[in-house]
């Protein structure tokens, strides 16, 4: 289960609060586009607290955002893996443009 934060900072205080509740939180984690910590509930589920930035427009242009695979570095050596399990998308952009 994941939450939303908007701010590293936020989320700071998020993970000082679990740590001083008696929870075992991981440290903060840099996932590129956004930065996450992960903690579980004694029932063992799994929670993450990722921040809104730096966002999806981390890497690409809002013009051109989800046009082609992105990954983060330690994941490019992977790419050609990665994208055989994909399956192929075919856009209509016509379909959902704005009205002039």
């Amino acid at each position: 289960i994941a939450f939303d934060t908007p701010s590293d900072e936020d989320q700071l205080v998020v993970r000082e609060k679990l740590l001083s509740a008696g929870h075992q939180a991981t440290p903060v984690l840099d996932r590129q586009y956004f930065h996450s910590i992960y903690f579980r509930e004694p029932g063992g589920v799994l929670f993450e607290v990722a921040t809104t930035p730096p966002g999806f427009l981390y890497d690409e242009d809002k013009a051109h955002l989800g046009e082609s695979l992105k990954l983060p570095p330690w994941e490019e050596h992977r790419r050609g893996y990665i994208e055989s399990l994909l399956e192929p998308i075919t856009l209509n952009l016509e379909k959902y443009a704005s009205p002039s």
